[in-house]
């Protein structure tokens, strides 16, 4: 049995596109883009799910919590569930919030960390990242992500870079989904079941 974990924010929890802040919605288990590769991927791989909103790669966030900080909790929860033969990366998209004022050298090399980090630890056999498709700034969370529409360019190439250098596959997001325009952010249902596929297939090459 291959065992598979997913770290990352809101869009792996399954959260819908917002049309307000106060919405919150999110997919039922079986719909997210987790669930669809893991059905893809059929019997002998089990898929476990780790998506926090709001989480960043390895950045305090003042507004919403330090909690939402990816690199403070990843040891404890890759040991509670090792051995891992493949980890998922998918983060970067709250990175992209004003408040951080990241740009996407930036925000590549804080993903690159948790690789390092990831691989220092011994539990986890092969790593793949997944950079999100690029933020559009609507409605609700366009404040909070002003100016994140710049800070997407180039985001994919230096991802790619930084991951393979250390050591990670990488896969990029935009090349099958975007963001839903409802808010910019968020993933609609089709999207998830579009990347869940296509994950699926990049999953299998890594775990030949």
């Amino acid at each position: 049995m291959k065992r598979i974990l997913i770290y990352g924010d809101s869009n792996t929890f399954g959260t819908l596109p917002m049309a307000a802040l106060s919405d919150d919605s999110a997919l039922p288990k079986g719909a997210r883009w987790g669930d669809v590769m893991g059905a893809t991927l059929g019997d002998g791989v089990e898929v476990i799910t780790e998506g926090l909103p709001g989480r960043t790669t390895v950045h305090d966030d003042p507004v919403e919590g330090a909690y939402r900080n990816g690199l403070r909790p990843l040891r404890a929860i890759l040991e509670s569930h090792k051995p891992i033969d493949l980890l998922i990366f998918c983060l970067g998209t709250n990175d992209m919030k004003n408040r951080f004022s990241l740009n996407a050298g930036d925000i590549a090399l804080s993903v690159a960390r948790l690789v390092r980090e990831a691989k220092a630890l011994g539990c986890v056999d092969q790593i793949l990242v997944i950079c999100p498709p690029p933020v559009l700034e609507r409605d609700d969370l366009a404040q909070i992500f002003e100016g994140a529409a710049a800070r997407s360019v180039g985001l994919p190439e230096a991802m790619q870079r930084f991951a393979e250098v250390n050591g990670a596959t990488f896969f990029d997001a935009g090349s099958v989904i975007s963001s839903d325009p409802i808010d910019g952010v968020h993933w609609s249902p089709d999207s998830h079941m579009q990347l869940g596929a296509a994950v699926a297939v990049k999953v299998q090459e890594v775990l030949k």
